[in-house]
């Protein structure tokens, strides 16, 4: 199967996804759009929908690196929580820095949520913007109160 790639937007910027299946290889923020199609959950995750991307897969978290083991932590984060990078550390084993090192590296942001890996102190760094992060866990402060509202 090839791998396929398109766009979709986010805010102001776009979001340039390469997949092939249920697996996706690569994310990047981008001022300007590409051609072709997006895997439907990142699409309506995009959009603000509370989506739940447990069902696509990144090639970071395969294998048994110290990064990957970091970005399957990470991953276990749920929509509209964060953590920090030193309980990240401390559940796989590593130091702060080292989680910071791999969510600066991490080919799959949204699919692997780096934007919910804060530091103690303050809201930590993002690539290529710090707004695309604020965005992104704004959007989930609002999806989770959707999430945790009552039905009648």
């Amino acid at each position: 199967m090839e791998t396929m790639s398109g766009s979709c937007r986010l805010g102001l910027w776009h979001v340039h996804v390469y997949w092939n299946g249920d697996i996706v290889s690569r994310i990047r923020f981008s001022r300007t759009g590409i051609e072709g199609s997006v895997p439907l959950l990142i699409r309506q995750y995009c959009a603000g929908k509370p989506i739940d991307l447990g069902g696509i897969f990144s090639v970071a978290m395969q294998g048994e690196t110290p990064y990957s083991r970091i970005y399957r932590a990470v991953r276990e984060i749920p929509y509209g929580k964060t953590a920090t990078y030193g309980e990240i550390a401390r559940h796989v084993g590593t130091s702060p820095r080292v989680v910071g090192q791999a969510m600066a590296r991490n080919p799959t942001p949204l699919v692997i949520p780096c934007h919910r890996v804060v530091a103690a102190t303050g809201i930590g760094g993002f690539s290529p913007d710090i707004g695309i992060k604020e965005l992104l866990l704004e959007m989930e402060k609002k999806g989770r109160k959707v999430l945790l509202k009552p039905s009648p």
